[in-house]
């Protein structure tokens, strides 16, 4: 488009503006009329009209952002966007999915919706019963709703955002209509998550016109005030990683185990972040030297070619790969990705939708390596090849101390992952690196991570019961550590469970010495190995149930921390069959309960 020579601009002017139209995306434009449409209001003299003439007031526009999360990135940008559109002039509002019905959405005008996506296509754990609801038939329709929807996942699962999508389809069906596209994050979601917010408060700006009486920053401008304040360069945080000190690591596991169980200390003296139980710590490790290597090998890369990293940093080859880029991590993604360059009949195979199993057979065990060795293409530069890989993604861990007990400190409970598939031995990235490669004294990039659906009763005296096999203890060391240095005194009864009395039994000093005290109420384990028939503490639950129900009918806190694909799932059915068996409830009963449970926030899970 270009501006007509009647127009009220310079020749020179008009240049400008038809170079810069020109280059503009259609986002680009759609929030650059937003933007003009703010301006134009908010510059207009107040005085232009008499009392007996001014238009009546316009209604600001509402606009709800409903959030699901998980881990607390969507909550995260959920409130991050409501103070965005405040002050853009819109009456903003934050929902969680976990406190709504489905039903509520009827009565939405505009509505942002921010979700997760968890493991394998799960929606997040406290979304579960709106998403059921939601994609019901009983549904609402949405007809008189604008929409528009921000999908957070990984592309190392193959449901990649699957939730977010499910969403904007459901959205559309509906019959909502949709004023901006969705947008997908992979685990790096800042920058895209932030163009999704401008684009969509822009376009739903141009949408309504009241969004254009946005109240006036002091300078003048509505726009002005939604840009955040930047950080100081000192600040720590997920854009800035305080490289924290290694004090201490030590092996939990006895000799003869055939686990590898580490508690890591590290300094945070200096760093100004500040943790509550609960909260979880961002590590971003770096590949082994042997990974690396493997990874030039096969690609016959030169390891001194120069690499422009996705942050800007110039950098050798061998640097990015160990620093800056997840080089072991092989998804469906990352494949079709590759085949752009390998043009491999097999791969475009394995890719095709009817070879669902064959992909995943292929694709189960095997790292990036294996691609280049499996279906090499000559001349590929390293630039190329890193071209196609993500951003090495940081690693959440649970904390596993409280400050209260250990000022300037945060603890972790890591397992060392190692396995053989393929006739290659393969490690995790990240538990090795702090096993092999992290020696004390050494720093680790690392930054504090709040999760607000995992946390203590507000009330001390509240009792609580917590179940935590293998490295899922790790909160709960922090939580009992937090309760007793703050003399609460609700009951605090932990199950735990692993495979060795003898061997596996983490931080039993420890409980011991919590029980003798009397800071530990209840304490009981289930070690699977040490008898003939398995028992884990799904079973020892089951056990306590008459117990469990009487503590949680008098109004305890249940909380749940370790693996997500069977053991939380048993402990739930065993919540169920407790409520139906003790409580003599009928089994839709039982799931109201554990439902109403988990809206007061009295059952929580970090599960993974």
């Amino acid at each position: 488009m270009q501006l007509p020579e009647q127009s009220p601009f310079s020749p020179e002017q008009r240049q400008a503006l038809n170079t810069s139209l020109a280059s503009l995306t259609p986002d680009q434009a759609t929030w650059l009329s937003g933007f003009l449409a703010g301006v134009q209001a908010t510059a207009a003299p107040a005085a232009t009209t008499t009392p007996a003439t001014a238009p009546a007031k316009t209604r600001k526009v509402p606009l709800t952002i409903l959030y699901g999360t998980e881990s607390g990135n969507s909550e995260e940008l959920a409130q991050r966007a409501q103070k965005l559109a405040a002050s853009q002039g819109f009456t903003a509002k934050v929902k969680d999915m976990g406190e709504i019905k489905a039903a509520d959405l009827a009565k939405e005008e505009n509505l942002a919706v921010i979700v997760s996506t968890w493991g394998e296509g799960d929606p997040p754990d406290r979304a579960t019963n709106f998403y059921k609801e939601f994609m019901d038939d009983k549904a609402p329709r949405l007809a008189d709703t604008r929409f528009a929807v921000l999908a957070l996942g990984d592309t190392s699962y193959e449901q990649f955002c699957k939730i977010g999508k499910d969403f904007d389809k459901r959205l559309e069906e509906l019959g909502a209509s949709r004023f901006h596209p969705r947008t997908d994050c992979d685990v790096d979601f800042e920058e895209p998550a932030q163009q999704w917010m401008d684009g969509a408060l822009a376009a739903l700006a141009k949408l309504t016109a009241a969004a254009a009486t946005a109240k006036p920053a002091s300078n003048g401008s509505a726009t002005a005030a939604a840009a955040p304040p930047k950080p100081s360069a000192e600040a720590y945080g997920k854009k800035n990683p305080f490289p924290s000190p290694l004090k201490e690591r030590v092996l939990l596991n006895g000799t003869g185990s055939i686990k590898e169980t580490w508690h890591l200390e590290l300094d945070l003296e200096g760093s100004g972040m500040t943790y509550d139980a609960g909260d979880a710590l961002a590590l971003i490790p770096s590949n082994a030297p042997d990974v690396v290597e493997g990874i030039l090998k096969a690609g016959g890369f030169d390891a001194q070619e120069k690499i422009t990293t996705k942050d800007g940093a110039e950098v050798t080859l061998r640097e990015a790969l160990a620093h800056h880029y997840d080089i072991t991590g092989l998804s469906k993604n990352i494949l079709k990705k590759f085949n752009d360059v390998a043009q491999s009949e097999k791969i475009t195979k394995l890719l095709d939708p009817a070879s669902k199993d064959e992909l995943s057979d292929y694709l189960w065990g095997r790292q990036i390596v294996d691609i280049l060795e499996d279906f090499p293409v000559k001349g590929l530069s390293g630039a190329d090849f890193v071209a196609l890989l993500r951003k090495m993604p940081p690693r959440l861990y649970s904390i596993a101390s409280s400050l209260k007990a250990h000022p300037d400190e945060v603890h972790l409970t890591i397992a060392s992952v190692r396995y053989h598939a393929h006739g290659k031995d393969r490690k995790g990235v990240a538990s090795t690196y702090i096993a092999d490669d992290l020696s004390v004294g050494g720093t680790a990039p690392v930054y504090t991570h709040a999760n607000k659906n995992f946390k203590l009763p507000v009330n001390p005296d509240t009792p609580i019961i917590m179940v935590g096999p293998g490295t899922g203890i790790a909160p709960f060391r922090a939580f009992v550590e937090d309760r007793a240095a703050d003399g609460a005194k609700g009951r605090n009864w932990l199950f735990f469970g692993d495979q060795h009395y003898s061997y596996d039994f983490l931080y039993q000093l420890e409980w011991q010495d919590y029980l003798k005290r009397g800071v530990l109420n209840r304490l009981d384990l289930a070690f699977s190995r040490d008898q003939p028939h398995k028992i884990y503490v799904q079973d020892r639950i089951l056990e306590k149930g008459k117990d469990i129900y009487q503590w949680l009918d008098e109004g305890a806190y249940f909380y749940v921390c370790g693996d997500a694909s069977r053991m939380a799932g048993d402990v739930h059915n065993a919540l169920l069959k407790i409520a139906q068996d003790i409580g003599g409830k009928s089994e839709e009963d039982a799931n109201a309960w554990l439902n109403g449970m988990k809206k007061e926030k009295r059952y929580q899970r970090d599960v993974y």
